[in-house]
């Protein structure tokens, strides 16, 4: 009789725990695999020496030698190639740039093999890289390059001409510049490619990254934050740990074949993607760049069973012609970040049983959120275990004065279930902030202090999120200067810079504006024109086509008199943004960006056809 009690007691536990919490099972194994993570992070921080993504590469090597690592457009290579191409590589640097181990090189290319060989390399150099983004020019890349303190740049063969531009002040600091090739007869570049031909595949010492631990600098990683030029955010060992672990939480299996075409520069792609990998020990199928159209033949080529992606890049998928073979594929978990729920729903419709792993983070934050139960439109869900570790809130934030709202002693006022308020991270030994490399003031910035208690200290995260009854977390919109677009992050103050080199532009206020139909904000900008001059749209379009990536272009030029101030004598860009870029509503002069043609007068007929879909941005 007892025995028969306690049967039908444990059989119907499962019903009553589901009952009470519908998401008990997943929340589980969220919670077992998030302490075998914790034990695993906490054997590496203790062992000696430091076991390293570069040291666990090197056992998948010596386990699966002839397993293929990368496959990239016709070449494939296998763990044990890789291996070997990095040793090349470090062998060349090492004699011929004489790195030592505490060195941080630039490496200044697009997607592409030789990148991930040139980042191996480095690790077993004990270097660490700087991952810069290929789309910046001039002014952006001597600051990126400067702010790391690199004693050498690497670039590809193809972006040699950009190094050029600022070449003169490179020889200045004595920095010395190599480009992949086999020659280069510009003086004082040097050819890359023939000295790791001819240099030897043998393993280098590990002697020679013998004083690195888990709090060493691994990479830097470029970040828009909100004000200025772009800033290194300081990655350690451990942050390139705990990143690469979120496929483990996604569910990514040692069988999988993994998609990345996100840039690598981006801690996305590097970090979950690349690093994630080689902790599975699985297949990277890499591209250069995001193609629609072959998208999904990539995928069936490949036998493709992970994707990564962007917000951006779902609704891309979603608004390419219908096939027949949509669901012909074996694509079983996306990985990512900024997908709206309406493209989400679309997406599972269209292409079949995906499970979607929505994240949120941000490159050098000390908090994140990882939606491992799927529910459509949520960036995380609230885990007891997650906040013992990582203590966090949602406070009151006044958008007008652009501060957190504090009560009559000083602290900042926790916002109820269900209401908005800024993401802020608590700061500790457990939650470090690294904050930005050569950046004192923007990672003061990034400071909250006294915020529940005198001398407590939080990372402010710049976004306005909100938790809903059970636990789910969802995001709002982000405060301060920065926007995004394209999958970017646009700094308006860098942008603003730029128009105030031309000639007949006196004031610039860059923001964001939403567009129907679209994830995150354009470019648009509010000028004021020198006295007794108009508007010169060729020559504002050639200066940001010439020193602005493609995301971070206004695409809409709106005329004022005088530019409006807060109360507090800040820009004002709410009220603007929300008056967007409708010439029925702007009184204003509006010109609109149009591709290769340069800022044209915007039309209530160019409004229409970017509204309704007809013109793409």
């Amino acid at each position: 009789m007892i025995a028969y009690i306690l049967f039908t007691a444990l059989a119907v536990l499962p019903l009553l725990l589901y009952l009470r919490n519908p998401y008990f099972y997943t929340d589980f194994v969220y919670t077992v695999t998030s302490l075998q993570i914790g034990m695993k992070l906490g054997k590496y921080a203790k062992s000696k020496p430091f076991y390293s993504i570069l040291d666990c590469f090197l056992d998948k090597v010596a386990k699966q030698p002839n397993k293929n690592f990368i496959l990239f457009e016709d070449s494939s290579f296998t763990y044990s190639q890789a291996d070997k191409e990095s040793n090349r590589v470090a062998r060349a640097l090492s004699t011929h740039a004489h790195l030592k181990e505490g060195d941080t090189v630039a490496l200044f290319m697009g997607n592409e093999p030789q990148l991930v060989w040139l980042w191996l390399a480095l690790a077993k150099l004990g270097c660490t890289a700087s991952l810069l983004n290929y789309n910046i020019r001039s002014k952006s890349l001597l600051h990126c390059f400067s702010c790391c303190d690199a004693k050498l740049l690497v670039a590809s063969a193809d972006l040699q001409g950009a190094v050029e531009e600022v070449l003169p002040t490179l020889k200045e600091q004595g920095i010395r510049v190599f480009i992949l090739s086999d020659s280069c007869e510009v003086e004082d570049i040097e050819s890359l490619s023939d000295k790791i031909k001819q240099a030897s595949d043998q393993p280098t010492s590990s002697q020679l990254r013998a004083n690195i631990h888990m709090k060493s600098s691994a990479l830097y990683i470029y970040t828009s934050g909100t004000t200025g030029l772009p800033k290194a955010a300081v990655i350690n060992h451990e942050r390139l740990w705990m990143a690469s672990y979120l496929q483990s939480i996604a569910g990514v299996r040692s069988n999988d074949i993994i998609y990345i075409y996100l840039p690598l520069y981006h801690s996305a792609g590097f970090l979950m993607g690349l690093c994630g990998a080689i902790e599975k020990g699985i297949t990277v199928v890499l591209r250069r760049k995001f193609s629609a159209s072959q998208f999904w033949n990539d995928c069936r080529k490949y036998n493709i069973t992970v994707i990564q992606y962007i917000g951006e890049i779902m609704r891309y998928l979603v608004n390419t012609p219908k096939r027949d073979n949509d669901k012909d594929h074996k694509v079983r978990l996306a990985l990512g970040n900024g997908i709206r729920a309406d493209t989400w729903a679309d997406f599972l419709e269209r292409f079949g049983d995906i499970r979607i792993c929505e994240c949120y983070g941000a490159t050098e934050g000390n908090v994140g959120f990882v939606n491992y139960v799927g529910k459509i439109g949520a960036i995380g869900r609230e885990h007891f275990l997650h906040k013992m570790g990582c203590p966090y809130a949602l406070i009151r934030y006044d958008t007008e004065k652009e501060e957190p709202v504090r009560d009559s002693r000083g602290f900042c006022i926790e916002v109820p279930r269900g209401e908005t308020g800024l993401l802020v991270a608590k700061i500790g030994q457990r939650t470090p902030f690294s904050g930005y490399a050569k950046n004192q003031q923007q990672t003061e910035k990034k400071k909250l202090k006294d915020v529940f208690v005198k001398g407590d200290l939080y990372f402010n995260s710049g976004d306005l999120l909100r938790i809903d009854e059970e636990g789910f977390v969802f995001f709002q919109d982000r405060i301060g200067d920065t926007f995004r677009w394209k999958g970017e992050n646009v700094a308006t103050t860098e942008v603003a810079d730029h128009l105030l080199v031309v000639d007949c532009v006196e004031e610039a206020n860059v923001y964001g504006v939403k567009v129907p139909g679209h994830e995150g904000r354009i470019g648009m900008a509010a000028l004021k024109l020198k006295e007794n001059m108009d508007f010169d749209g060729k020559a504002a379009y050639q200066h940001v086509k010439q020193y602005l990536p493609s995301y971070a272009r206004p695409r809409f030029i709106r005329l004022q008199n005088a530019l409006e101030l807060t109360g507090t004598f800040k820009q004002m860009k709410v009220k603007l943004a929300e008056e967007g870029f409708n010439p029925a509503v702007v009184t204003d002069p509006l010109f609109y960006l149009e591709d290769n043609k340069g800022y044209v007068p915007m039309t209530q007929e160019i409004f229409n056809a970017i509204t309704e879909g007809r013109t793409r941005l």
